[in-house]
This record gives structure tokens, C-alpha cells and sequence, in this order.
């Protein structure tokens, strides 16, 4: 017997899309091919489908999206991507004219859904292992997905961060006047807490709001080996001085400043 799902009744017109794409970069000193392995491991652990999948719920919450379907893949020898389609909590409908002209949602029309791929490295011959993660969030209606930006800092160890953010399409009023973006703000950062702003001691902005176009990117400032070892006693390791050298170069080329 086949399951049968609900089918969502679209109406009205609105294809306004707002994406947000939250890149960050982990990185690790593995002093010898075991450790190498034991970096592997603790990733393809912490951040496998399930756990990454269970942080997508956490966004569609705080988003106030509804969870519609999901699909999760563990990859071998490494690495995750996980699915989920989602809607806005409040149904679908109609747009309206707010205050001083502004775009106001009265019911609309949703169709989103947030994807997260894993990309571990642990082949530098030197140790240097790193590990990406990519989660998008791509959404129609009132969500606006940039209100969980703290919560992807908090839920994710973040050495190198990409975050960008485009507005696409339109909503086309009852008058027939179209809206490009719903909400309106400076710069990514302005939803970002300054407390994590301040353990970044580089931080790059752009913003183009007459394209819609938005980008943020931040390195971390410089911490003492202990932070990337998985053993603490190899601080005192003849070639920690060399290897945290090799580690600030390739966060520096991942970060695109050499």
C-alpha cells in the first residue's frame, strides 16, 4: 500500500527567494598517520548525517519553519549530506502594502529547504587536516534565514567562515507592484552577536543591497596550538612551531589573503 502525502495547495503569486549560504572551515594538526585516522573519526562521529541533520531541525525552528520531509546519506570512507524540505509555519496566501511603503506578509506561499554536504581532508602529507561544511538554506515567503546565524556559530567550530546571502524574484501585489526584498538591514553582520564578531580578527564585508548581494567572511584570531592538536601533549613537540606555521598559511589561503 502507498503512502500517500498531503498535497500543499498553491495560490496566489510569489516566487521571492531568499538564500543563505554558511560555509566555515575546521582545522586540525595531526602529528602522524594514526592521528590523521583519529581526525576522521571524531568528524565522520560529530558531524555525521543524524547529528547534522537534528542541527537543520534546530534551524527550522528558529526560523519558525515547518518540517515537511527529510533525507540524510552517510558517504564511506567519509563525509555526509543531508535534505530538508521545509514551509513556512503560518500557511500560504496573499501580500500587502505595510507601513511607509513597505512589503507586509498577511499569508504566503512557501517552497524551501535546507541542504548541508561535509568535505573532510586529512591527505596534506604535512598533518594539516581540515574540514568544510556548506549549509544552505534557501527560502520563499516571510522567513527570513539570516535569524539563525547565531545559532550555525554556536552549533559549529568555526575557524574560516563564508556566509552569503542573496535576495531573487519578486511578489507581485494586488496593485501589481512588484517587491524585491521583504526586509532590509546594512550588512550580514548586523545579525551576527558582536561577542562571536570579536574572536575574528579578520572580517571582510561586502554589500551590494541594490543587487541584493551580500557576503561576509571571517578568520579566527590566533590561538595557541593546544586548540588544533588531538593530543595536548604535542604542544611541546619539536615541530609544533613549524606546523602551527603551515596551519595560519593554509588558513590564510583557504581565507584568500595570500
Amino acid at each position: 500500500m502507498k503512502n500517500v502525502q498531503e498535497t500543499i495547495k498553491l495560490s496566489g503569486f510569489n516566487n521571492l527567494t531568499k538564500i543563505l549560504s554558511f560555509n566555515f572551515y575546521d582545522f586540525c594538526i595531526a602529528m602522524n598517520e594514526k592521528q590523521k585516522q583519529d581526525y576522521i573519526n571524531y568528524i565522520h562521529t560529530k558531524y555525521c548525517a543524524a547529528n547534522i541533520s537534528e542541527i537543520a531541525r534546530n534551524v527550522c525552528k528558529i526560523i519558525e519553519a515547518n518540517i515537511l520531509s527529510e533525507t540524510v546519506q552517510d558517504y564511506e570512507p567519509v563525509g555526509a549530506s543531508t535534505m530538508t524540505l521545509m514551509s513556512d509555519i503560518k500557511g500560504g496566501g496573499n501580500w500587502e502594502m505595510g507601513a511607509q511603503g513597505q512589503a507586509a506578509v498577511k499569508m504566503h506561499l512557501d517552497k524551501s529547504h535546507i541542504t548541508t554536504h561535509t568535505y573532510p581532508d586529512a591527505s596534506d602529507p604535512e598533518g594539516i587536516c581540515t574540514f568544510r561544511l556548506d549549509l544552505d538554506v534557501a527560502t520563499c515567503g516571510e522567513i527570513i534565514p539570516l535569524r539563525a546565524l547565531n545559532y550555525m556559530f554556536e552549533a559549529f567550530e568555526c575557524d574560516v567562515v563564508y556566509i552569503d546571502y542573496v535576495v531573487r524574484g519578486y511578489t507581485r501585489l494586488e496593485n501589481g507592484q512588484k517587491i524585491y526584498n521583504d526586509h532590509y538591514f546594512n550588512s550580514i553582520q548586523d545579525y551576527i552577536k558582536k561577542e562571536t564578531l570579536d574572536k575574528y580578527q579578520y572580517r571582510q564585508d561586502i554589500n551590494m543591497a541594490h543587487d541584493n548581494i551580500w557576503q561576509t567572511k571571517l578568520m579566527v584570531k590566533p590561538m595557541g596550538p593546544e586548540n588544533y592538536l588531538l593530543d595536548p601533549n604535542d604542544k611541546n613537540h619539536p615541530e609544533i612551531d613549524h606546523k602551527m606555521e603551515l596551519l595560519n598559511k593554509e588558513m590564510r589561503e583557504v581565507f584568500h589573503l595570500n
